[in-house]
């Protein structure tokens, strides 16, 4: 039997069979951009180290360390918005029956991906213009629209997640029984 995108988190619409391969490439994402966080955190560690026995630190660790920040911030968000991590008001929602939580839900979820996609649309236009200028960090040279792109690519697929999951709880039919039966 096939494993399913967990359903505690909420998202029923988006827990059907048909969200499993978008599920993974979010998984894939936030994976991307843990082991970039843990493979600067061993950089500092070691340049920590080094510095402090006298060996001297790494050149420009500071700069990967914002580097990479900057990168897999974006690469988190993908799964964040999957399983809906964003902080959700439902005080004012608790009192509607279930089916009217998830269709107002979804209609915010739409509103998400508007923004997502606004955002990408931004980031996309800073990447081509600071390709254009040709700008690099000051002490490891390394190219500025290249951090970019991980951030391109996590908005983008935020987008499209917040879009299909949105569509799914607005527009969708799921109840529990549907999601046991597809799980």
């Amino acid at each position: 039997m096939a494993e399913h995108v967990p359903a505690e988190h909420g998202n029923e619409g988006a827990h059907s069979p048909r969200f499993f391969w978008l599920y993974r490439i979010c998984l894939v994402s936030a994976g991307l951009g843990g082991l970039a966080a843990f493979a600067t955190a061993l950089m500092v560690s070691f340049s920590v180290v080094a510095r402090m026995t006298g060996f001297g630190g790494l050149r420009g660790d500071f700069e990967a360390v914002e580097l990479v920040c900057a990168a897999c911030a974006s690469l988190f968000l993908p799964l964040c918005q999957f399983t809906k991590g964003h902080v959700m008001v439902d005080i004012f929602t608790d009192w509607m029956p279930k089916a009217g939580q998830r269709r107002l839900d979804g209609f915010w979820m739409l509103l998400f991906a508007a923004g997502w996609a606004i955002i990408c649309w931004r980031l996309t236009h800073g990447l081509a213009t600071i390709h254009a200028y040709g700008d690099r960090t000051m002490l490891l040279g390394f190219p500025v629209w290249m951090i970019y792109v991980p951030a391109v690519f996590g908005t983008g697929l935020s987008a499209f997640v917040a879009a299909l999951t949105g569509a799914a709880d607005l527009f969708g039919r799921a109840t529990d029984e549907t999601i046991r039966e597809a799980a």
